[in-house]
């Protein structure tokens, strides 16, 4: 099919450019695939007949790393006066 419709999965390392050039970056397609990644996600992990911990413990350890990278700067700053 046409570049535009592949997943990313499929698009080939020297089709990169051209695939990412095709995306929509407005506020609305930015939205949109945030949506759609989304609701990919909670169908293969959440929404499954016989499901298991990993779907629920994949978001945890994301949000784990993305609070400690918000708190990176203040842990390091930390860090150093802990025992002076």
């Amino acid at each position: 099919g046409p570049l535009s419709e592949r997943p990313l999965m499929e698009v080939r390392l020297g089709e990169l450019h051209t695939w990412i050039s095709t995306c929509n970056f407005s506020p609305q397609g930015l939205l949109g695939a945030v949506q759609k990644a989304w609701s990919s996600y909670c169908t293969k992990y959440i929404h499954v007949r016989r499901g298991g911990p990993a779907g629920i413990s994949m978001l945890l350890a994301g949000y784990c790393l993305l609070s400690y990278g918000w708190n990176y700067q203040h842990l390091r700053q930390h860090r150093w006066r802990k025992y002076h």
